[in-house]
Order: structure tokens, then C-alpha cells, then sequence
């Protein structure tokens, strides 16, 4: 009979193991020595004692899944209870206690784990789908389409939850993504009606400038086209292409139009400065008239320079009154002179002007005459009296005797 401290074989080839419930048969052993048999079922027992070690390295040092450890942990306790090795089968079932126990804490943990982080799962959907359901009520379009196409990105990279607080948070979610899309496709369908009515006005805008642009009636045309520029700005924009088009066509005509009145008018412009420069000649001219000595001569000559100063035509506005002042200081020089010299020569005027000099010349010695015998009377009353009406005849009669001069005598 051959033993060591775990096992021994008896004289019958029978293999014992012994365990802390007493022996166990292992096995029956007829091929050779006692000894040869211990040491076959030893080598067994390493084996086991290998496989075990595997599997507590593979639970903690790998995601071995609880169910696949515990099948394992099963299949090997089936081999150490079925006592096919010899050696401490007792140590070898308290490691496989432990790795139990181990997986166990593990399968808790990890339950706790999805458990946290389901929790966290369902509070960040129920994040996502309040930030949604707020954003369906924007109308900041593209920022608020990208940050929704965002949010579902986010969804997706989520945990699921349970079948049914999943369905009832994405209804929810997909139902604040269709209420923005809805709104946001009536207002483009909205923007787009009103594009295409300020399409339709601008081209009625655009055929009218294209049909004054060869106009030359320049100030009620140019009038015209700062009008057709508010009603531009008022009537919105146009699809894009369009509003590009039309653009270039309203700007084009409007161009062509200016265009052709400001070379018109630089034109002008150069003719009217030249007529200033020919007219300041003929100032010149007429200021040499005054002052007035033969008014006969002068009248001859402001006509001849008049008559010039007619043919030459306009110039630049901001010259004209002064340019048009100085002539008319020489004309009005040369009515004075007329209105003067017909006050001197006029017979009927200079005899109205003798016989009320001559009525006022009476009166005048009449009342000297009434204030000497009044003061004679010693009437001092009167005579103060017709004092005071000989001061105011006396006065008309200078301003007569004045006038009359005017006349020449």
C-alpha cells in the first residue's frame, strides 16, 4: 500500500483522497505501481489547481461576464467534487467559495453600475427632450435645426432604458423634433410665397426702368427712379437668383439713364460756365455806363448789350444772381436817370408844381399879414395861434420850391 498526506492506494489498486469529511474513493488504479497512481492523480489535481488559477485572474483582471464565471466555477467544483485528484480538494473548494463570492460582489456591482448608470441615462433623455421640446418653439432656423440634428446624435450614443420609459421619452423627443420641422417648413413655404410676390413686383419695377432708360426728360425721370429705388427696398427680397438678375437689369437701366444725363449735363455744364465767363464780359461792359452822364447814349448801349447778354444763354445756377445783379444795378441806374430827367422836362408836371407853389406862396403872406394885426389888436392868442399854421405852410412851401427846382426853374 503506497500513501502521502492527501492520498493512499490500497493493496486492491483502489485510489483514496482524503478530505476534511473523511476519504474519498478517486479512482481505481491497475497499470502500474501504487506510486505511478498517486502521481497521476496528483498531476490531476495540479490541473485543477492551474484552472482555477486561470479563472480568478480572468474575473479580476478581465469583463468576464457573471454568468459565463459561475458556469465555470460550476464545472470546476463538479470536478473537485467528484474527487478524480488527490491532493487539498478542502482548499480548492474554499478558493472556488471565494471566487463565487467574488463574482457575486461583482454581478452586484456591476447591477449597481448599470442600475447608476440607467439613472443617468434616463435624466440625460429626459435633459435631451426638455432642451428639444424648448427648441420647437425657436425660430432661429439653422441654429436651432443643427442643434436638434445635435441632440439626436447624442440620443443615439445613449444607453437604452426600459421598452417602455424609452418609447414614452422618445415620442416626446421625436415629437418636439417634428412640431420644429413643421413650423419651420410653414414658414420657408411662407417666405417663399412672399419672395415670389416681391419677384413679381421688382419685375414690374425692372420693366419700367428699362423703359425709362432712354428718356431725356431728365429731372422727372431721375424723380421717377429715386421712386422706383424706395418702392426696390419696399417690396422685400426675391429668391436669389432672381433678386440677382433683376438687381443687375434695375441697376443697368438706371445707369444707362444717368450715365446719358450727366454727360448731357456735363455738357451743360461746360457751356454754362463758358456763358458765365462771356456775360461777366458784358457786366464789365455795362458797369463802364455809370455814372449816368448822356442818358441817351447809355440807354442805346445797355440795349445793344442787353440783347447780347439775351443771346448767350444760362449759367451755372449758383452764379446766376450775382451775375444777373450786376446788371441790374446798371438798369436800375438807367431808369432812375430816365425817371429824372422825365420829371425835369414834363411841362404839365412842372405847371402843377408852379401853381401850388404859387397857391402856398399867398397863403404864406396872407397869414404874415393876419399875424401882424392880430398882434397890432394885441390878440397875442391868435397871433401865436397862426404862428404855429404859417410854420407848417411855410414848410410845404420849401419842399415845393424843392421840387420845382427839379424842374429847372
Amino acid at each position: 500500500m503506497s500513501s502521502d498526506p492527501w492520498g493512499r492506494v490500497d493493496e486492491a489498486g483502489t485510489v483514496y483522497v482524503r478530505t476534511a469529511e473523511g476519504e474519498q474513493v478517486v479512482g481505481s488504479w491497475q497499470a502500474g505501481t501504487p506510486e505511478e497512481a498517486l502521481a497521476y492523480f496528483e498531476r490531476k489535481y495540479d490541473g485543477l489547481v492551474v484552472e482555477i488559477g486561470l479563472l480568478e485572474r480572468r474575473v479580476k483582471t478581465t469583463d468576464l461576464s457573471a454568468k459565463d464565471a459561475a458556469t465555470a466555477i460550476d464545472h470546476l467544483r463538479q470536478q473537485v467534487d467528484e474527487h478524480h485528484a488527490v491532493g487539498d480538494l478542502d482548499a480548492l473548494r474554499k478558493r472556488l467559495d471565494k471566487l463565487t463570492a467574488d463574482v457575486e460582489a461583482r454581478r452586484e456591482q456591476r447591477k449597481a453600475a448599470k442600475a447608476r448608470q440607467t439613472d443617468d441615462a434616463r435624466h440625460a433623455k429626459e435633459a435631451l427632450v426638455t432642451e428639444a421640446e424648448e427648441l420647437a418653439a425657436s425660430e432661429q432656423w439653422r441654429v436651432a435645426g443643427e442643434r436638434l440634428r445635435a441632440l439626436v446624435d447624442t440620443w443615439k450614443g445613449l444607453p437604452r432604458l426600459d421598452r417602455k420609459a424609452d418609447d414614452e421619452l422618445w415620442h416626446r423627443f421625436s415629437h418636439a423634433r417634428s412640431a420644429f420641422s413643421k413650423r419651420r417648413k410653414a414658414h420657408f413655404a411662407s417666405l417663399d410665397a412672399q419672395r415670389e410676390e416681391a419677384r413679381k413686383a421688382k419685375e414690374k419695377l425692372v420693366s419700367e426702368a428699362e423703359a425709362l432708360s432712354g428718356s431725356t426728360d431728365w429731372g422727372p425721370t431721375a424723380a421717377r427712379y429715386r421712386d422706383l429705388m424706395q418702392e426696390w427696398k419696399a417690396a422685400g427680397r426675391a429668391q436669389r437668383e432672381a433678386e440677382d438678375e433683376l438687381w443687375n437689369r434695375f441697376r443697368g437701366a438706371q445707369d444707362v439713364f444717368f450715365q446719358a444725363r450727366g454727360e448731357v449735363f456735363a455738357e451743360r455744364d461746360t457751356e454754362q460756365r463758358e456763358n458765365l465767363t462771356r456775360k461777366e464780359e458784358l457786366a464789365v461792359e455795362a458797369e463802364k455806363l455809370l455814372p449816368i452822364s448822356d442818358l441817351k447814349a447809355a440807354r442805346a448801349a445797355f440795349r445793344a448789350i442787353n440783347e447780347r447778354w439775351e443771346a448767350i444763354g444760362h449759367v451755372p445756377r449758383d452764379a446766376r444772381p450775382r451775375i444777373e445783379g450786376r446788371m441790374h444795378t446798371v438798369e436800375r441806374a438807367i431808369l432812375e436817370a430816365e425817371e429824372a430827367e422825365w420829371r425835369r422836362t414834363n411841362p404839365e408836371a412842372r405847371a402843377r408844381a408852379a401853381g401850388l407853389t404859387g397857391q402856398l406862396r399867398d397863403a404864406v403872406d396872407k397869414l404874415h399879414q393876419q399875424i401882424d394885426a392880430a398882434r397890432a389888436a394885441g390878440n397875442h392868442a391868435k397871433a401865436d395861434k397862426l404862428s404855429k399854421e404859417l410854420e407848417g405852410r411855410q414848410a410845404l412851401l420849401d419842399q415845393a420850391l424843392k421840387g420845382l427846382e427839379e424842374f429847372g426853374g
